[in-house]
């Protein structure tokens, strides 16, 4: 259970700093190879590059962890405070909805990609692991999404001075 909970926890969060690490040693050591021994790496762009693709994706999910994902507040303050926590909900279950869409297609294209056996031109991977980015993202962003909703409606009922401040620190 413990193993679980630190999962739930940290899983986002520290493959988005290992990724951020490893990303900024390779983009210094491109750095030092071009400016001080005058020449340049063959791979250190395009494996920095890989690894942003999946720290943004990575990083959709955290923010559906902490319920700090993209949206338009101003929208949600046109409506009734009333209603705002169930709007609010309906914008989760659309985000959920779309978030399955691309893992959907996402796994159709990682699949092509196996098939057809396509390399990167300078590190060689198979580009099936680079376009696993999106997958993986929202694979772990609909699970991130139904723990929100399940919160959400949980707390859907609590007293109108927590909804506020719950409403403020979306």
């Amino acid at each position: 259970m413990k193993l679980i909970k630190l999962i739930d926890e940290y899983l986002e969060m520290s493959i988005c700093v290992t990724l951020m690490i490893i990303l900024s040693v390779v983009l210094a050591i491109q750095v030092f190879f071009r400016y001080v021994m005058g020449d340049s790496l063959s791979w250190s762009e395009e494996t920095a590059r890989y690894m942003f693709v999946w720290l943004v994706y990575i990083g959709i999910a955290y923010g559906c962890k902490v319920m700090r994902h993209i949206k338009i507040d101003a929208g949600l303050f046109l409506f009734p405070k009333k209603i705002r926590k169930h709007i609010v909900i309906v914008g989760d279950v659309i985000f959920f909805i779309f978030a399955m869409f691309i893992v959907y297609f996402a796994w159709s294209l990682v699949m092509k990609q196996v098939k057809i056996g396509q390399l990167s031109p300078a590190t060689e991977i198979p580009m099936w692991i680079v376009y696993s980015a999106p997958l993986v993202g929202f694979t772990l962003t609909t699970i991130r999404q139904l723990q929100t909703i399940i919160y959400r409606v949980k707390h859907l009922h609590d007293e109108e001075k927590e909804a506020e401040i719950d409403l403020e620190n979306l």
